[in-house]
C-alpha cells in the first residue's frame, strides 16, 4: 500500500499527541501487515476455541480501551455468530461473579496500552479463578507491560498480539492506540480473510487522511467557543462516540462539557442537554436502515429555533442540513472497519480544544488527578461474594 502524507497542524508546537494522531493512517497499513503475518498463529489458536457451540466471548479494557469492546462487538458477534458482550475490567474487577460463568468456556480478549492498569491484570487472574475453561487474547501496545508477559494458567490458552511500538502513546490521551487496537480485533475477525480485507483497509487510509485534511474546519469549530458538544452513534459507532467524547474531556481537562448518545437514546431525556451554544456531532452509520432513524434526529433537531449547530461525519449526499458543517467520506456499507477513521474527529476537537485554551495536549491533567497509567487503584485478591 502506497503510504498517504498529511501537512503537520497549523496551531501547536512539536508534541506527542500531534505526531501521534497524524501517524494513524500510517499506522494501519502497519498493523494490517502484522495481523497478515500473524494470521496463521491467530487462526491456529482461534479457530479451534471458535468451534466451541456454547462458547461466550468477552471483550474487556478500561476506559478508552473499553470503548474498543463497545465498537467491535457488533461485528465480532456477527462474524464469530457467537455472544460477544463488552465488560469494562472496572466492572469485572468489583463484581466478577456477575460477569463469568464458571461451566461455560470463555474467551476473553483483552485490550490494553501499557498492560500495566491494575485492573487489567487482575481481570486476568480473576477470569481463571471464575472459569473452567479460559482462554485469553490480549492485544497491547507495550511488549514489556504486565498483560503481555502474563503466564497462560494452562498450555495453549493464550495468545498475544503486540502492536508496533508506535502505537504505544507517549502522551496521556490515548489516540493511535484505540484506533489501532481497535482495527487489530476486526481483523482478527477476517483473519480467514485477509487478502480480500486489502482494498477495504486503503480504503480506511484514505478516510482517515481525508479528516485530517479537514483539520482547518475542525479547528474553526473549536473556534467558535461551543459550550456543549454532543457526540451521537449508532450501533458500533457509539462506541466511537463514547471515545470521542472522552478524548475532549480529557484533553481540556474536563473544562470542556460534553456527551455521547446513541441517536435514538438521545430523544429520551438526554436532548435536554442542548442549548444555543451546543455543537452536536453526527458519526452516521453506513447502514440505510440504521440511517433512517439518524436522519429522523437530525431533521428534528434542525427545525429547532434556536439554530443549533452541528457537524455532520459520513452520512448521504441528499440530507442538506442548515447551520451545519460536513466531512464526505466514501461510505461502504461492508466495510467494517469504517468506524476506526471516524475517531479521529473526537481526537482533533480534543486537541484543538486544548490549545486555544492553553493546556498542554500531552499533559493536559493540571491537577495530577488523572495519568498515563492509571494510579490509586488498590487490588484486593481476597474475593467474597
Amino acid at each position: 500500500m502506497q503510504k498517504n502524507q498529511v501537512s503537520e497542524f497549523t496551531s501547536g508546537g512539536e508534541a506527542h499527541t500531534q505526531r501521534e494522531i497524524l501517524s494513524q493512517p500510517e499506522l494501519w497499513q502497519e498493523v494490517y501487515h502484522l495481523v497478515g503475518q500473524e494470521s496463521a498463529g491467530i487462526a491456529g489458536f482461534l479457530n479451534p476455541i471458535l468451534q466451541k457451540e456454547n462458547l461466550r466471548v468477552l471483550l474487556t479494557g478500561a476506559g478508552t480501551s473499553g470503548y474498543i469492546g463497545d465498537a467491535a462487538q457488533g461485528t465480532l458477534q456477527k462474524v464469530w455468530r457467537r455472544p460477544v458482550q463488552a465488560v469494562p475490567t472496572t466492572e469485572i474487577v468489583t463484581q466478577p461473579e456477575t460477569v463469568f460463568l464458571r461451566s461455560v468456556p470463555t474467551l476473553l480478549i483483552s485490550f490494553a496500552r501499557s498492560g500495566n492498569s491494575p485492573e487489567s491484570v487482575e481481570t486476568v487472574r480473576l477470569a481463571d479463578a471464575f472459569c473452567d475453561e479460559i482462554y485469553h487474547l490480549i492485544i497491547t501496545c507495550n511488549s514489556e507491560g504486565a498483560l503481555a508477559n502474563m503466564n497462560a494458567a494452562a498450555p495453549g490458552t493464550i495468545y498475544r498480539i503486540i502492536l508496533p511500538e508506535a502505537t504505544n502513546d507517549k502522551s496521556l490521551a490515548m489516540t493511535s492506540s484505540f484506533t489501532c487496537m481497535l482495527l487489530s480485533v476486526l481483523l482478527v475477525a477476517h483473519v480467514d480473510v485477509l487478502d480480500k480485507e486489502l482494498d477495504k483497509i486503503q480504503r480506511i487510509v484514505d478516510q482517515g487522511n481525508t479528516i485530517l485534511e479537514e483539520k482547518s474546519l475542525l479547528e474553526a469549530l473549536v473556534l467558535k467557543g461551543f459550550e456543549r458538544v454532543v457526540f451521537l452513534g449508532s450501533g458500533e459507532f457509539l462506541g466511537i462516540a463514547r471515545e470521542c467524547q472522552l478524548k475532549l474531556l480529557e484533553l481540556t481537562d474536563g473544562k470542556q462539557v460534553c456527551m455521547s448518545d446513541s441517536f435514538l437514546g438521545f430523544r429520551h431525556g438526554p436532548r435536554a442537554i442542548v442549548n444555543d451554544h451546543t455543537l452536536m456531532v453526527y458519526l452516521f452509520s453506513r447502514k440505510p436502515h440504521i440511517m433512517r432513524y439518524e436522519r429522523d434526529l437530525v431533521e428534528d433537531i434542525s427545525r429547532d429555533a434556536r439554530e443549533i449547530q452541528s457537524l455532520q461525519i459520513g452520512g448521504v449526499n441528499e440530507l442538506a442540513l442548515p447551520h451545519s458543517s460536513k466531512i464526505e467520506l466514501d461510505i461502504d456499507p461492508e466495510n467494517p472497519y469504517q468506524i476506526v477513521p471516524a475517531t479521529l474527529v473526537g481526537q482533533l476537537l480534543g486537541y484543538y480544544s486544548a490549545v486555544h485554551r492553553g493546556i498542554d495536549p500531552d499533559s493536559p491533567s493540571l491537577s495530577g488527578s488523572i495519568s498515563r497509567v492509571v494510579q490509586g487503584v488498590n487490588i484486593y485478591t481476597e474475593y467474597n461474594s
